[in-house]
């Protein structure tokens, strides 16, 4: 999944592709690449960040999801909390809904959800972007992700979303410390055992600097370890913005494997 931040404040790429025709080359570039997903968000979830009023939020998004369904040959998701956002975007030619908050944020989201066949990526989160970040504090990090997806799957089921349309995030970076970071990636089997896909966005995150000591800039190759280490373990969908060197590093691990 190749990441397109429309946004000025984005933590790794804010400010880079704010306008739509940068954002659409851009995401064009990476489905060539190799993306099998385009992931489009209008409003930054870093730490701290403000929030988006609904207007501006549609107004970054909506016209990238229009152009990049008429002109790429990948899935287009949307990334938002937003039930009105996710709804215009779905119109618009999305077909993935991904919200950090699990569609727990904005009560309207789950029957937008329902109304649409679309695919669903239920994200783990600790508070809010305002708040995930003080102290985020659990007795079993795995243990109580796992709980909470549980009840989720079991909630939405109930509120008319199949489970088969659903895929897990844990949540990187989302009310974690880069030790809960930790032993959520080394842990990829306890959220297969729920039978969905799992998703892992741990792009450049914060939890790196804690591993290498490396600023945001220089964190790729991290990235990339980490890449193959969730590979390794089965991951369905890696959640990216260098999707070149990505694709590039998995092929090479895969082929040394394969021993061709």
């Amino acid at each position: 999944m190749g990441i397109v931040n429309v946004t000025p404040d984005s933590f790794s790429d804010g400010g880079q592709f704010d306008s739509v025709s940068a954002a659409v080359e851009h995401a064009l570039r990476l489905a060539e690449e190799g993306a099998d997903i385009l992931d489009v968000g209008g409003e930054s979830t870093r730490p701290g960040a403000a929030a988006v009023p609904l207007d501006e939020e549609l107004r970054r998004v909506v016209p990238v999801v229009r152009e990049l369904a008429r002109r790429a040959r990948v899935p287009i998701s949307i990334d938002t909390s937003k039930a009105e956002v996710a709804r215009q975007c779905l119109d618009a030619g999305a077909v993935i809904v991904n919200d950090i908050s699990g569609l727990t944020f904005d009560a309207d989201m789950p029957r937008v959800c329902r109304e649409s066949p679309c695919g669903v990526i239920v994200m783990h989160i600790q508070g809010t972007p305002q708040t995930m970040q003080v102290e985020p504090r659990y007795d079993n990090v795995v243990a109580e992700v796992c709980q909470h997806f549980s009840r989720r799957l079991d909630d939405l089921e109930a509120a008319g979303i199949t489970r088969e349309r659903i895929v897990l995030d844990p949540g990187i970076g989302f009310g974690k410390t880069a030790e809960h970071n930790l032993q959520l990636l080394s842990h990829i089997s306890d959220f297969h055992a729920l039978g969905r896909p799992v998703l892992i966005g741990h792009s450049r995150k914060r939890f790196l600097k804690k591993v290498l000591g490396r600023e945001i800039e220089e964190r790729d190759a991290g990235t990339l370890g980490v890449s193959i280490a969730l590979a390794s373990q089965g991951t369905d969908i890696l959640r990216v913005h260098d999707v070149r060197a990505t694709r590039d590093a998995l092929l090479a691990w895969r082929t040394v494997l394969a021993g061709r």
